[in-house]
């Protein structure tokens, strides 16, 4: 498949996502409007924050079902990450933990959106 890829989160406030993001992310949206910001991933992906009272059909949900995650390469890059993130505020609700699939934490975004580092397949 060839055809590009979006990802769009229901957000409250694009303005503070598009802040929030910035710094997360270390970039600047490629596009900015009052209900809709957009930025472009090292992947290609193009990661959308739409206001969600402008959404139509109305979205059933807006925050947490569903996770953005950044795949890393060391449980120690995972648990480096964690302290930046946590000294940046984010929530987490899930600490550095060892998974079957590998080695994760769990952040939230303002909007309660998922944001997960992992290390597939190492212990810490």
């Amino acid at each position: 498949m060839s055809d590009p890829c979006s990802l769009f989160f229901y957000v409250a406030n694009p303005a503070a996502s598009a802040a929030f993001y910035s710094d997360l992310l270390g970039k600047a949206p490629v596009e900015s409007h009052p209900d809709f910001v957009m930025f472009i991933l090292d992947s290609h992906i193009a990661l959308g924050f739409w206001k969600k009272d402008g959404v139509h059909p109305t979205p059933l949900h807006t925050g947490g079902g569903m996770e953005l995650a950044f795949k890393v390469d060391t449980p120690d890059v995972v648990k480096a990450r964690y302290k930046e993130w946590e000294a940046r505020g984010l929530a987490f609700i899930q600490p550095p933990t060892q998974m079957d699939f590998g080695f994760t934490c769990v952040a939230l975004d303002p909007d309660g959106h998922r944001l997960r580092i992992y290390a597939m397949g190492e212990s810490a």
